[in-house]
């Protein structure tokens, strides 16, 4: 063998050993990755290992990204936590002075008052109603946001779901002499009796609440091949399209809504309480025309719920 031959042989060598230790490196950093992304899902990851001559640029930026988001958690853990004390503490200040507050109303309303006094504690006992309302909303969407409460949602039949709407706004149908009828229903859907209850009660108090005087509300539902869909229509003034897109956000009313009592929150609480059980919800208006609120609920169980 000649010279040449051997030099070339031996830089085969070197180049064959150097392939093989980047090959092995290359592993290796690629199993410390794994082991950390595998003990951050898991939710304890712990860096132990100070070396830094065996940590790649790689394994290193990694690290600082773990302990940050480890961190972030950390704060934002401790942030619901207060904000759940908050709620609570809220909660519980309030709910006795809105109390009394209605029952003197009630007590002066029966007492012997001129026809002035009388109207003016109408007034009160009105205006404390409304506040106790407008707290309880804000307390719920609060615990909503901030997943002390969730809804749990389940196969269950949604007929009953459709007449208790139309069973809790039905005297105030009557009060105006609009026509509600909840269609007959015999199908099943995943969702939360109490809470989609919730948000199917707010779309029918502001159907009937914006629907004049001898109009319709209906309540119907049907079957979609992923979807069971309810539909609450009416037949009020209608949304514009200019409105349509913020009419689920917190507090938004459109410009026909502000003769009409209301806060601006029920539309928001459906959409949220039915994004949280994997549905959604659209409308379909045009003015003077009415509106068609359609509430979308999973025919079967998602995800985690499933498996369960």
């Amino acid at each position: 063998m000649t010279a040449l031959s051997w030099c070339l042989l031996a830089l085969a060598a070197a180049g064959m050993a150097f392939g093989i230790w980047q090959w092995s490196a290359r592993r290796h950093t690629l199993q410390r990755l794994n082991q950390m992304l595998d003990k951050a899902i898991a939710g304890g990851f712990v860096e132990d290992q100070f070396d830094e001559t065996e940590l790649s640029a790689l394994e290193s930026r990694m690290v600082r990204f773990l302990r940050g988001s480890a961190a972030a958690r950390k704060d934002m853990a401790g942030e619901q936590a207060a904000v759940k004390t908050l709620i609570a503490n809220i909660a519980h200040q309030i709910r006795t002075p809105i109390a009394n507050l209605l029952l003197y109303a009630s007590l002066l309303s029966e007492s012997d008052l001129t026809p002035e006094q009388r109207e003016q504690a109408q007034a009160l006992s009105l205006q404390g109603e409304k506040l106790s309302f407008l707290i309880q909303a804000l307390v719920k969407a609060s615990r909503l946001e901030a997943g002390i409460v969730a809804p749990r949602p389940a196969c269950n039949p949604v007929g009953p779901l459709l007449e208790g709407a139309a069973e809790q706004e039905e005297r105030m149908a009557q009060a105006k002499q609009i026509t509600l009828m909840a269609a007959p229903y015999h199908g099943n859907a995943v969702f939360d009796p109490r809470w989609t209850g919730e948000a199917l009660g707010n779309i029918v108090n502001n159907a009937v609440k914006y629907t004049p005087a001898g109009g319709a509300v209906t309540i119907s539902a049907q079957m979609l091949d992923s979807f069971c869909r309810i539909d609450v229509k009416d037949t009020g003034p209608g949304i514009p399209e200019s409105e349509q897109a913020e009419i689920f956000n917190r507090f938004f009313r459109g410009q026909s809504a502000h003769p009409t009592e209301g806060l601006g929150l029920g539309l928001y609480l459906a959409r949220e309480i039915l994004t949280m059980q994997g549905g959604y919800i659209k409308v379909n208006s045009r003015p003077g025309a009415g509106c068609i609120f359609s509430l979308y609920l999973p025919r079967e169980a998602q995800g985690a719920e499933k498996a369960t």
